[in-house]
């Protein structure tokens, strides 16, 4: 075969070598998206851990009031993580205003977080997960 005919091939099939660099950047590139979507289905799993239970709360009456400035009423929603969303949550703050919403004030709500349960008892204050459980008979997971 000549010279030029061989030239002509090589550059229709290009090279035929595989170049280590690419591979190693390809297997690099595909650990890195396992490693975000594990990241990602674990993060997930844990944001949801508590979603029966917040909605369990909210089943058996549960109610937290809170207010956006209120340090403590994060701390709380933190324990639940995403699954707040699933717990009956009244705001009591406006924003713009020191006043608070009607709702909380005829609930007589003084203190954040206060969570008011089926029976009417009410606990002021940030609670862990497992006195909630204990008030309302709601297991945690």
């Amino acid at each position: 075969m000549s010279d030029e005919r061989r030239k002509r091939q090589q550059d229709r099939e290009g090279d035929a070598s595989p170049n280590p660099l690419n591979r190693k950047a390809g297997l690099l590139l595909l650990i890195a998206v396992i490693a975000v979507g594990l990241f990602a289905f674990i993060h997930h799993q844990q944001g949801t851990r508590y979603k029966a239970f917040a909605q369990c709360l909210s089943d058996k009456g549960a109610k937290m009031y809170g207010a956006y400035w209120c340090p403590h009423c994060a701390d709380q929603k933190e324990l639940f993580g995403a699954s707040f969303q699933y717990v009956n949550y009244t705001e009591c703050g406006i924003k713009g205003s020191r006043s608070l919403a009607q709702v909380c004030t005829d609930a007589n709500v003084q203190h954040f977080p206060t969570w008011v349960f089926a029976d009417g008892s009410r606990v002021e204050g940030k609670h862990e997960l497992e006195f909630l459980s204990q008030e309302t008979g709601c297991a945690l997971p």
